[in-house]
């Protein structure tokens, strides 16, 4: 899909983002559409479908008139107009009632009515056995900003306020982030019924906040927090199904140099709620914390393409039991990126991506920095962040899948 496709959305400060985001349905086809709280979801809705029939479960008369009677849907939805069921009906935060889903089903399978299901995770349909409409629906995924959407976005306001599209505007982000961490990361996940155990729970946060980008290690996880391995891992499982965060799994090429163990590594889904989990701020783009942040921004970068533009596209990190180590690894191999936050990278400063392209005569191997200009040096080409992620998003460090060429 090209750049020029895109949607505009205004947010209410007055600034327009740019988001990629292009849900097209044939008739009768409805989908859902998953993404963390506040990462504008509703607002890109609104604005796509304008005129659509919205049920907003986070109005509470609305959630329990429809908790008490699911089959009010399904009456209120027979009595449509055929003008008003040329768009799809959108029920937003669909995993606070599970029993809607068979009522969504029911009109799908009978009526001309076709649904965008919009929320936060399905893990709680899923462990309360709803319908999830057995294929019926497409899926999409919404993330935070990405830098094809931000008009000349600022890295250091990128990782003290994240991408959340109301943090990165604030001029307050540490109440904001504050708010966000009491409010959804606790609050929510507690009133979702996810866990029982609110105070552990806190303390996993903090102690998975602080190994954020690193090889997990549950032990010590499991000792910081309280409780045993077997919750930790549920608790990971947690985020990861609330889309809080994700786990890079380490590349294992056939015939390579030995790696470690499978271990994965977890990393939250923004910059700025890892940060200000970890009660941190950058003040200069240099140091061991500022380059841990920008490696987490190019991250989050891929995975936004990955999920809107070529989801069966692997992405991996490559480490060996030598020490040698690539930060990202796309693909089988097609591409690998190793990210430093560094005005004047060396070839020296880059040796396990040396390793690697050695390896893998076939792969392109970028180093992402905060260089003024680009440079070639033998396999390697070392990139200015912006030129990188300006290629990315225009198609050329990645390809589309085949449904996403138009």
């Amino acid at each position: 899909m090209e750049l020029s496709t895109i949607l505009e959305v205004t947010m209410t400060t007055h600034t327009s983002f740019n988001r990629l985001l292009n849900i097209e349905l044939p008739l009768r086809q409805s989908a859902f559409l998953w993404g963390a709280r506040k990462t504008g979801k509703s607002t890109y809705l609104k604005a796509r479908f304008q005129g659509a029939v919205v049920y907003d479960l986070l109005h509470s008369d609305l959630y329990v008139r429809l908790l008490k009677a699911p089959y009010v849907l399904r009456e209120e939805i027979l009595a449509l107009s055929p003008e008003q069921l040329k768009m799809p009906v959108i029920i937003d935060e669909v995993q606070k009632i599970p029993a809607l889903m068979d009522e969504v089903h029911w009109l799908i399978e009978n009526t001309e009515a076709q649904f965008i299901l919009c929320g936060s995770s399905a893990r709680k349909l899923k462990r309360s056995g709803a319908n999830l409409l057995g294929g019926r629906a497409w899926k999409y995924t919404f993330y935070p900003l990405t830098f094809a959407e931000v008009p000349e976005l600022d890295l250091l306001r990128a990782f003290n306020h994240g991408l959340i599209p109301s943090h990165y505007l604030t001029q307050n982000p540490r109440r904001s982030l504050k708010a966000y961490l009491e409010d959804y990361l606790l609050e929510e996940i507690k009133a979702e019924g996810l866990t029982r155990n609110l105070p552990a729970f806190a303390r996993f946060l903090d102690a998975a906040a602080f190994s954020n980008g690193a090889l997990v290690n549950y032990a010590n996880i499991a000792r910081d927090s309280h409780v045993d391995v077997k919750t930790v891992k549920e608790y990971y499982q947690i985020l990861i199904d609330t889309l809080i965060g994700y786990c890079l799994n380490p590349f294992s090429p056939r015939g390579g140099r030995e790696t470690v163990s499978a271990t994965p590594k977890f990393y939250f889904f923004d910059v700025g709620v890892a940060l200000a989990l970890q009660h941190r701020t950058i003040a200069l783009l240099k140091g061991s914390e500022a380059g841990e942040a920008f490696e987490h921004f190019i991250l989050m970068e891929l995975m936004a393409y990955k999920g809107l533009f070529n989801p069966d596209v692997a992405l991996h990190f490559w480490r060996t039991k030598t020490g040698l180590e690539v930060d990202f690894v796309l693909g089988q191999a097609e591409v690998a990126i190793e990210v430093k936050i560094s005005e004047n990278p060396a070839l020296q400063d880059v040796k396990g991506l040396s390793a690697f392209a050695e390896e893998h005569p076939l792969c392109q191997c970028y180093v992402v920095a905060l260089l003024p200009r680009a440079r070639q040096v033998g396999r390697i080409r070392f990139v200015p962040w912006q030129t990188f992620l300006t290629d990315l998003w225009a198609h050329r460090i990645i390809s589309p899948s085949p449904e996403n060429m138009n």
